[in-house]
């Protein structure tokens, strides 16, 4: 591949499970961190609005759909660049022996958890690298 070649994140099927090293894990990070940041621009107004409506307003159902559909674009973006969705705009990259964990706003991949731990049982990255010297580092 040429030096200025623009390089391209190759996007899997929904069934492919897929593995990362942190490497690769940091590389995606600015395009997942990106498409995280702009769907969570564009649902915001949608969150105002839903808040400020009574349940009984006729145009509920219509914002509902819209929230529906931003938060359905996102999954499935994650989705098809192999991470795992847990949740509004939390994401997890699958090293094969536990997740490499990342919440929007944060800056940065810093947390890691076991396959059977969720977002509550998750620990600092670098903890975790100097505890048990992973191989996907």
């Amino acid at each position: 591949m040429p030096a200025n070649a623009p390089e391209i994140t190759q996007i899997g099927s929904l069934q492919e499970p897929r593995i990362f090293t942190l490497e690769e894990a940091e590389d995606l990070f600015p395009l997942v961190r990106r498409i995280t940041r702009d769907a969570s621009n564009r649902l915001e107004p949608i969150k105002r609005r839903l808040e400020n409506m009574l349940a009984t307003d006729p145009r509920l159902v219509a914002v509902e759909k819209d929230y529906e559909a931003v938060v359905k674009c996102w999954v499935k973006k994650m989705e098809r660049l192999g991470l795992v969705v847990q949740g509004l705009w939390l994401v997890d990259f699958d090293t094969g022996d536990g997740y490499l964990c990342w919440r929007y706003p944060e800056l940065r991949i810093g947390h890691y958890h076991d396959h059977s731990a969720g977002f509550t049982g998750r620990r600092p990255l670098d903890e975790v690298i100097e505890e048990l010297d992973p191989d996907w580092v």
